[in-house]
């Protein structure tokens, strides 16, 4: 057992932001998002917000460059974004960076090159979030 490891962090993940170096990317993937990438950690039981709050009680985001980006709405959608809300609290408690949104094809082409993609069984739609780890 290790101390201050949030308990719905796998082994598996631990590993992989343990290796993760600065400037590598982490996705944070809903439900409907293709599992892409690498590396891919199965927490289908977890909802995308409380795995972003874990991820970082273990990692700091990058102050160098853009840290955190999210899959932007596509044209014609009709679709409201809360959890993007809830995303803004939980990265409040741990940084001031902001988001910012890119084209759905190009956060599919980020996803396939980043370090690795966390799918949750989250609901929400455009609940994607992508992470550049910082240094400590």
């Amino acid at each position: 057992m290790l101390k201050n490891v949030p308990k719905i962090i796998p082994p598996e993940l631990l590993k992989i932001l343990c290796e993760m170096g600065h400037g590598d990317e982490l996705v944070i993937a809903d439900g409907n998002f293709p599992a892409i990438g690498q590396r891919v950690v199965y927490m289908t039981g977890n909802g995308a917000t409380e795995v972003l709050e874990a991820v970082l009680e273990l990692i700091t985001l990058d102050t160098y460059a853009q840290p955190l980006f999210l899959m932007k709405v596509m044209d014609g959608d009709n679709v409201e974004t809360p959890i993007w809300d809830e995303y803004k609290a939980v990265i409040k408690k741990h940084s001031d960076a902001e988001f910012e949104n890119i084209d759905r094809f190009e956060f599919y082409e980020r996803a396939k090159k980043a370090y690795a993609v966390i799918a949750t069984g989250e609901s929400a739609l455009y609940a994607n979030i992508l992470l550049k780890k910082g240094v400590i």
